[in-house]
């Protein structure tokens, strides 16, 4: 991603072109070696850093005026420090980087109109002291390989390139995540996921996708997707591989015979009616030691109204016997559920999606987790949530 960014964006070539040693790297650009002077007059050299914005594959002009150093205390040749530091804040940015402090200068009336002008000023601003002590100080320097981004994604995630979350960001590194049953929660599942940088995607389904899905899953389907049937796994990674460049899908349903599927994830969402399979898999699953959310809807109609709840069960090393000594799952299948009976109710998914997305992120230490709940409910007529197996 970094080559083909400077390729379509001329501010950064420029910057490569006036001999910068520079990198780019979890949507930060980095210019190593600039030099600086501290309070005793003698020259250092630290890193300039600043946040990449992103339209598509080229930079975004007007950036932002903030950026962040690492090094020691800037100074004038009087001694005194830089009057462009804003904090002295030590953070990590890009999953690893240590920052120093944190700059502020912003020039009348616009700001910057692209980063050679924003990075260059910096530059400018903090060597010009130390060129002044010695007329041989320069920034630039040999050319260093740009960092290869293996990324998840099409395009860069600038929406993660705040410095408290780029580090929390790696803890998707290296997840494959199975997703069984998309026609409604898991949709809205794989909306959320995809938009997490995790290995692999993988989405089972053996069904087609028609007029009622298109009512419980997000987005928008056209008359078009409609009128010539696609599966449903097909439908979706049309759409989200747009985003995710490693969703790969299974047209099949999961049963006995093709379980080993399941034996490279490192996570499992589920979401079936089928009990007898659903055992199957969360046997197969907890033999493999693989942690598993299973998401559950069941809707009642009462006087009128629907009434009833969203559930989601997780399965980890720390607590996996309430699947089968608590009635929290019914392994065989209820026609009385009217759930089953396929009326749309769109905003269940999204909400029973949600919950499950939010305690696989606790799982993974991106979100904290107080109570270590392995079931809740959301009881919709009393919109209350209620938390149980947990860690107390």
């Amino acid at each position: 991603m970094s080559q083909q960014l400077i390729n379509h964006s001329e501010d950064l070539q420029r910057l490569l072109d006036h001999g910068l040693v520079m990198d780019i790297r979890d949507n930060f650009l980095f210019i190593y070696r600039v030099p600086y002077l501290i309070s005793t007059k003698a020259v250092k050299y630290g890193t300039l850093v600043s946040r990449l914005q992103i339209a598509g594959n080229r930079t975004q002009s007007n950036p932002e005026h903030t950026a962040f150093f690492a090094g020691e205390i800037p100074c004038k040749l009087s001694g005194e420090a830089l009057n462009i530091i804003n904090n002295t804040n030590k953070q990590v940015i890009a999953r690893d980087f240590n920052v120093d402090m944190y700059f502020s200068s912003k020039p009348k009336p616009h700001g910057y109109t692209d980063y050679y002008h924003k990075m260059m000023t910096y530059i400018n601003m903090l060597s010009a002291p130390a060129k002044a002590i010695d007329d041989k100080v320069t920034e630039k320097g040999k050319k260093m390989d740009l960092t290869k981004e293996n990324s998840s994604f099409n395009y860069a995630d600038t929406n993660s390139n705040k410095p408290e979350l780029a580090d929390l960001t790696s803890n998707f590194h290296g997840q494959k995540i199975g997703i069984i049953g998309i026609g409604g929660t898991g949709s809205y599942i794989l909306d959320l996921v995809a938009k997490t940088p995790v290995d692999e995607i993988h989405i089972f389904d053996g069904d087609w996708y028609y007029n009622n899905n298109a009512f419980r899953s997000p987005g928008a389907a056209s008359i078009d997707d409609l009128t010539i049937p696609k599966m449903k796994v097909d439908y979706f990674h049309s759409i989200y591989s747009k985003m995710h460049k490693h969703i790969i899908a299974h047209s099949e349903y999961l049963d006995e015979g093709n379980l080993d599927y399941l034996k490279q994830m490192t996570f499992v969402f589920i979401n079936i009616d089928k009990g007898e399979i659903k055992k199957k898999i969360i046997e197969f699953l907890q033999s493999q030691g693989t942690p598993f959310i299973d998401s559950g809807i069941g809707v009642d109609i009462t006087k009128g109204a629907l009434t009833g709840l969203i559930r989601n069960t997780t399965s980890s090393e720390v607590k996996k016997d309430h699947f089968w000594n608590s009635p929290y799952i019914s392994y065989s299948e209820n026609p009385e559920n009217d759930y089953d009976k396929n009326i749309q109710i769109a905003e269940l998914n999204l909400l029973n999606a949600g919950f499950a997305v939010l305690k696989w992120k606790k799982l993974l230490g991106f979100y904290h987790d107080l109570t270590g709940e392995h079931n809740m409910f959301y009881r919709i007529n009393a919109n209350k949530i209620q938390n149980d197996e947990t860690r107390t």
